[in-house]
């Protein structure tokens, strides 16, 4: 493990950019960037284009270590090149930023008011392929809808018996279990899941560390215990489908959380707009997000 990069993702100033739709969000993700699903006829089109996004994004001036600690990228993202170098070496050698990749394959169908991940098959195989392209940590999201106890243990068991897995292999994992923010029972869902959190990160031994990757929680600074848990490097917030603006005053209430956006980073990003423009629509939106998360 990059020691210099643990200590940035640990004590660094700023966010963590979320640029990791897959192949299920990417046509979404590209329609809100101003590109219409009739601009592309196979998948390789789609990814082309979308890596075409993210590249603009990461080799923005706005895109800088200054305010962003890491990014996450998609498997194919790290398997392309940004200017001769792959995306995870140009982000650290380059901008100074961690690379993070996301590694789950997408939900399984709802049961028991919870969605865990589909299997990974491939997990050793695509981890021994992340340390080689120099990937710091990694990222699986499962969600959560209803607060059903057995749900949401099986949702947190699923997450740390995977991220063990991703610690013996030498990266920091990155567990994701999102509250849905449209749920009626959001707030009672959050107060189970730190609960089944706390549980695991209790059981961690001193080598085994990991991140958290939350919903901003309703009820602000629920999760302060499992930010200043000593197996906790980093408790970063996810802004689950909150514009930019609500992301940034919800992650204000909440002390020593710092943000993972999305949507929120890229909302406002049109691929028809000029250098100057996307440059200064981005750095609007990252500036904003420092703030918050700081």
């Amino acid at each position: 493990m990059d020691e210099k990069q643990l200590d940035k993702v640990k004590n660094g100033k700023g966010f963590i950019a979320a640029l990791d739709q897959s192949g299920g969000s990417t046509p979404k993700a590209l329609l809100a960037y101003g590109v219409l699903e009739d601009s592309y006829a196979t998948e390789d089109e789609m990814f082309t284009l979308v890596h075409d996004m993210r590249t603009r994004i990461i080799t923005s001036p706005a895109f800088n270590a200054n305010h962003i600690l890491g990014a996450i990228l998609f498997e194919q993202t790290m398997d392309r090149e940004i200017e001769g170098m792959y995306t995870a070496d140009y982000l650290a050698d380059k901008k100074g930023i961690v690379p993070f990749l996301k590694i789950d394959k997408g939900l399984a169908e709802e049961e028991n008011g919870v969605q865990l991940m589909k299997p990974i098959h491939d997990l050793d195989e695509l981890l021994q392929r992340a340390k080689e392209r120099h990937i710091f940590g990694t990222k699986m999201r499962s969600v959560i809808k209803e607060p059903n106890e057995e749900g949401i243990r099986a949702i947190v068991d699923q997450q740390f018996e995977i991220g063990k897995q991703i610690i013996a292999a030498g990266l920091v994992p990155i567990i994701e279990p999102e509250v849905d923010i449209t749920s009626a029972d959001k707030e009672a869902c959050e107060h189970l899941l730190k609960t089944e959190i706390q549980k695991h990160i209790d059981q961690l031994h001193d080598h085994e560390n990991v991140m958290l990757k939350l919903t901003i929680p309703t009820q602000a600074n629920l999760y302060k215990e499992l930010i200043e848990h000593p197996r906790v490097i980093r408790v970063v917030a996810l802004s689950g489908g909150y514009s930019t603006e609500v992301a940034n005053d919800k992650l204000k209430a909440n002390d020593g959380l710092i943000a993972s956006f999305s949507r929120a980073l890229s909302q406002d990003l049109n691929a028809n707009q000029t250098d100057d423009e996307f440059n200064q629509a981005l750095e609007t939106a990252v500036q904003s997000i420092y703030e918050a998360s700081i």
